[in-house]
């Protein structure tokens, strides 16, 4: 296996924590045009049915992240969406010998699936932090930025793997830190209250 394909694989799984239809329909996209090659056994991904179907939940995603109280529904449901989203992209950027995944390429596809999570996670606590200081007035702002990242990620991911891997290691190093610091902050006002 070539080292852009886990490259690729690492910054797919990683975006789709923040993004789980606009990245899966980016790289839809990508592989119908060429630009992505998948395996086998998930060269179905780029056909024009996935294109044109990801693409339309891409749309509805964008506008429901930038509705107060329906962006904390779809972050719910992405609990379970995006680990499957980034399984999928992970198993489509490896190689495969054979018709269908081997047992390395399932494996990898958990990790993936876990990233993705790890990812949400951090997602899901800005989001928490974003909706109990400011009534979830600054949520769509955050949904924006978490656009742009995604779009931006993706597309490193896909054009330039070692690139979009090093931008996607840090993008995780930053949630990992923002959500500690929220965690304690709240923490400490828990038991500040708790003493009063």
């Amino acid at each position: 296996m070539d080292a852009s394909s886990f490259a690729t694989a690492y910054g797919l799984s990683t975006s789709i924590g923040l993004r789980p239809f606009l990245v899966l329909a980016i790289a839809s996209l990508a592989m119908h045009l060429g630009y992505l090659h998948p395996a086998h056994a998930f060269a179905y991904l780029g056909s024009d049915g996935a294109t044109w179907l990801l693409g339309g939940l891409a749309a509805l995603e964008f506008t429901g992240d930038k509705v107060p109280v329906l962006d904390h529904t779809l972050h719910a449901v992405h609990f379970a969406t995006k680990p499957i989203a980034a399984a999928l992209l992970v198993g489509s950027a490896l190689p495969s010998t054979g018709a269908s995944p081997d047992l390395a390429t399932y494996a990898l596809m958990g990790v993936g699936a876990f990233n993705a999570l790890g990812v949400h996670a951090g997602v899901a606590t800005l989001r928490g932090a974003s909706t109990s200081m400011s009534g979830g007035l600054a949520n769509p702002i955050v949904s924006v930025v978490e656009d742009v990242l995604a779009l931006g990620a993706t597309l490193l991911a896909i054009a330039l793997p070692f690139v979009g891997a090093v931008v996607a290691i840090a993008l995780t190093i930053v949630l990992v830190v923002i959500a500690r610091r929220i965690y304690v902050a709240f923490r400490g006002r828990a038991h500040e209250r708790a003493v009063a």
